[in-house]
């Protein structure tokens, strides 16, 4: 039985109706914030120096701002400090305790493992870093939060300079572990080349996301495909600019598109935009398509906020609105003024 908090339950299976069923036969609605700062620094950083996880008050400055999910950033190295080893019991208490302020305030979590495919700095699928161990890692988180209706698994985020086949391998290996051990919970999927909605097609490092990624196996079949997109020249969202907005709501309608035709869902994991108003409208273009699209989406997170983010980061909505990123929230503030109200799960005809 999941271990939701009886304050928080009504919320979450109206938010999420639910998780539990074939997600590609689900209408659900995540309207979510990247809340950054556990991914920081290196492994072996002391926390509160190199790293930090979301304090209670930003989670609840968030929530009350509409936001019904957290994407939750954090290293792989932190949390298993040996390849098959056993988790770290403080960093797992970490996770743990942030979980539930989350579910505390009515927030979903997804547990995303932001490194990349690699493990300090060694790619899934090498000598040093088997297939193997990543789906150890899996086994031994997903047993942690088994079942849980408001925890939601994200596999790896941006895998790249690894080919599609070889992601695929890793992340059927990671799906089969968790499943075994008994987690029937959403798994979030992502492609290689950073899993961007503009790359999916593209064929970088071989075959490419589109003609390889729709071979995911998965005994419950309770996942999507994640992607990330951003609008500035290199759609990187490292850079002060949106000039590739047309191209990036162009790729979103292409994935949809792809989404669609495999009978499938995605969800939009990383985007955002600085303040301008052109900016701006290419933000809400964003996540039109997303709204628009029901059936093929289960939603968003719009990158980022946290604790440790200065005020004058370009794209960061902070928990106190005079920090910045006041624009982009009320760009998106129609959308999580709908939150309280939520679809039911139905069958994709």
């Amino acid at each position: 039985m999941p271990r939701m908090l009886a304050a928080s339950a009504a919320i979450i299976a109206t938010t999420l109706a639910p998780l539990s069923a074939q997600a590609a036969g689900c209408e659900m609605t995540l309207h979510g914030i990247n809340l950054s700062g556990a991914e920081f620094g290196q492994p072996g950083d002391p926390y509160g120096q190199g790293y930090i996880y979301p304090s209670e008050s930003t989670i609840k400055a968030f929530a009350d701002d509409g936001f019904n999910a957290v994407r939750l950033p954090f290293l792989w190295e932190r949390l298993q400090p040996t390849l098959n080893g056993t988790l770290d019991a403080t960093e797992l208490s970490r996770i743990k305790d942030t979980v539930e302020t989350l579910r505390d305030n009515g927030m979903v979590v997804i547990l995303d493992v932001h490194n990349y495919a690699r493990y300090h700095g060694e790619m899934i699928g090498t000598p040093n870093v088997p297939v193997a161990a990543f789906a150890d890692f899996w086994k031994r988180l997903s047993a942690v939060f088994a079942n849980d209706d408001d925890v939601i698994f994200g596999l790896m985020n941006e895998p790249h300079d690894i080919s599609a086949p070889a992601w695929l391998a890793a992340a059927n290996a990671a799906i089969d572990a968790i499943r075994t051990i008994g987690a029937g919970n959403l798994v979030l999927v992502p492609g290689t080349a950073w899993t961007g909605a503009h790359s999916w097609s593209q064929t970088f490092y071989g075959p490419s996301n589109a003609s390889v990624m729709a071979q995911v196996v998965d005994s419950s079949n309770n996942f999507a495909y994640e992607v990330h997109q951003y609008t500035d020249d290199d759609f990187s969202g490292k850079n002060a600019d949106c000039s590739k907005i047309d191209d990036a709501v162009s790729a979103l309608n292409d994935f949809t598109s792809w989404l669609n035709a495999n009978d499938v869902q995605g969800f939009l994991g990383e985007f955002g935009t600085t303040e301008q108003i052109q900016c701006l409208r290419g933000l809400k273009q964003m996540v039109d398509v997303v709204q628009q699209n029901p059936r093929a989406w289960l939603g968003w997170a719009y990158w980022a906020g946290g604790d440790w983010w200065p005020k004058d980061s370009p794209m960061i909505i902070h928990s106190n609105p005079r920090d910045g990123g006041t624009q982009q929230l009320r760009t998106l503030q129609p959308v999580l003024g709908s939150n309280t109200t939520r679809a039911s799960c139905n069958t994709k005809s």
